[in-house]
């Protein structure tokens, strides 16, 4: 009797144990959850290497500070004289805003994305012009430098310059020299535009390149005669597409 209720203890302890090794507190087998917990520590891994857990930031699409490379400057007659009461429109169009040159540089702006920055005088030119050209010839003749009311700021972050100017005197107006002195354009890639009489361009180009002689000017020029700016919004847009802006 003895003998026999030993071995069914015995028995009952076995099982007993058995059934501890076998089953875990979450329930399942020791197989099962050994599975599931390697299931777990991947996903965990993954998790961990994800860019969303990493804490890895993606590079933005485009330039999200404000800044641009591209710099569209200009003397525009319209931006550089005070109107008189009795200005003819019809008789001198390019100095009621926006003028010629200014409208094409907006053009380019747009189309560059560039910062416009109009080159202005402290003392404006007489809106007759008449008036206006004898006062140009008098500068051309002196050579003179006109003050400027400003300085483009932080010139150095900028890698490309479009200048634009009107033909004065088949050359250029003596406040875009002023700029040229004040504003070294060494190093950096120059387009110009122009809008002219029958004169054409003249001798603007090689005066602006004798004023700028550290700048790599472009002999990819845009020009168009005056009556004709004001229609030339998709010429010198497609002109600036064409440089690869």
């Amino acid at each position: 009797m003895k003998r026999f209720l030993a071995g069914v203890t015995a028995f009952t302890l076995v099982f007993a144990l058995a059934g501890c090794g076998g089953q875990s507190e979450s329930g399942g087998s020791a197989q099962e959850n050994e599975q599931e917990n390697t299931q777990e520590e991947v996903q965990e891994e993954v998790q961990e290497e994800s860019p969303e857990n990493s804490g890895a930031v993606s590079a933005p699409e485009g330039d999200t500070d404000g800044n641009s490379r591209v710099l569209v400057a200009y003397f525009s007659w319209a931006d550089n004289a005070i109107l008189e009461d009795d200005v003819d429109a019809v008789a001198s169009p390019s100095v009621i805003p926006p003028g010629n040159v200014q409208e094409l540089a907006e053009w380019v702006q747009e189309e560059t994305g560039g910062d416009l920055f109009s080159i202005r005088v402290t003392d404006p030119y007489p809106s007759d012009w008449d008036d206006c050209l004898a006062r140009a010839n008098e500068e051309r003749g002196d050579d003179a430098r006109p003050e400027l009311e400003e300085r483009v700021e932080n010139l150095e972050e900028y890698d490309t310059v479009f200048l634009g100017y009107p033909n004065w005197w088949y050359g250029v107006p003596m406040a875009l020299l002023t700029f040229l002195d004040e504003n070294d354009l060494s190093g950096k890639q120059v387009y110009l535009f122009c809008s002219h009489g029958t004169g054409g361009l003249a001798n603007s180009v090689e005066i602006i390149e004798e004023a700028a002689p550290g700048a790599n000017i472009s002999d990819n020029i845009f020009d168009c005669y005056e009556e004709d700016a004001h229609s030339s919004q998709e010429a010198v847009q497609s002109w600036a597409a064409g440089l690869g802006f």
